[in-house]
């Protein structure tokens, strides 16, 4: 049986939200500051890599697995990475990570929102 044409779009944009993610970690300021040292910010670097990873199982467990409850871990993930968007965004303004963020969250909703209509309401399994 041939993956349905939303469930595709929901791996893609998903795999793109995530590829920005990282892309986005990659380029985090890590000069230590009296309020992060250097092994902190080494340490959520490496729980950043982490999630990202472990993200990308979910995505790959709920396209090519069938499984229906990692989408509903991603949906949660996402509303508390809007959460915390907002948050950062009413502190700081709308800067670069944030404006990649809110990209990635965008992609993030598309996908899912693929991952739950169309065809692919039939592919996933409990």
């Amino acid at each position: 049986m041939s993956v349905p044409r939303n469930v595709l779009w929901f791996e893609a944009l998903l795999y793109m939200s995530l590829t920005l993610d990282a892309v986005s970690v990659a380029f985090q300021d890590r000069t230590p500051k009296a309020d992060m040292t250097a092994q902190m910010i080494d340490v959520a670097t490496v729980m950043a890599a982490g999630l990202i990873l472990l993200l990308v199982y979910f995505v790959w467990l709920a396209a090519q697995r069938r499984k229906s409850w990692p989408r509903w871990v991603l949906a949660a993930a996402l509303v508390l990475s809007v959460i915390s968007l907002v948050q950062v965004i009413g502190v700081k303004g709308v800067e670069f990570d944030s404006g990649i963020e809110v990209i990635s969250c965008a992609l993030t909703a598309a996908g899912l929102y693929f991952s739950f209509t169309g065809d692919a309401v039939g592919w996933f399994n409990a």
